[in-house]
């Protein structure tokens, strides 16, 4: 697995990067070869916080823990990696069988130039997928809502949590 180490205003441990990068193989059985880990480290607040990204076959699997040693935050992260593996299986067995996420990525766009209010601006292409798979990708994310394009409509939609623990989805119709 490719990885790749970024310090958030401070420099990364040279003595961390090969204890991150042997815990890191250890997770190879789980991905094909054209998997690459994106670890960045940053401290708040007096904790020393770990993010993990590892991308593979087009899914996203993200953890990131904060603890007192970087090197306990990346043990946290790696489980929590692991958990949504072993929580999504056989959908994620199911779904990089059929490949059809292989082109998805996120990346960010740089703030504009003018006085508008923008806090955070992020940019990605919209990848055919049904809801289900939709769901899936929010859930590996971590996040509470993924925007998407459905396979079936061709329509974007957007598919949520809701607070009882079930999911939503919101479709554009034309008045």
């Amino acid at each position: 697995m490719k990885t790749t180490f970024v310090g958030r205003q401070i420099n990364v441990p040279e003595d961390f990067k090969p204890i991150a990068e042997t815990k890191l193989a250890r997770y190879d059985k789980y991905f094909k070869d054209d998997a690459s880990a994106t670890v960045k480290l940053s401290k708040q607040r007096g904790h020393e916080r770990v993010e993990i990204t590892i991308t593979s076959a087009g899914m996203i699997y993200r953890g990131e823990e904060s603890e007192a040693t970087f090197r306990s935050a990346l043990d946290l992260a790696l489980e929590s990696i692991e958990r949504q593996i072993r929580k999504n299986k056989t959908r994620l067995e199911k779904r990089l069988r059929d490949g059809a996420l292989s082109d998805f990525y996120a990346e960010p766009e740089p703030a504009p130039d003018d006085d508008e209010l923008v806090i955070r601006r992020k940019s990605f292409p919209l990848t055919p997928m049904t809801p289900e798979e939709a769901i899936l990708q929010m859930n590996l994310l971590g996040h509470d809502f993924f925007v998407f394009q459905n396979g079936d409509s061709g329509e974007t939609n957007v598919v949520y949590k809701r607070n009882g623990g079930d999911y939503g989805l919101i479709e554009p119709t034309l008045k």
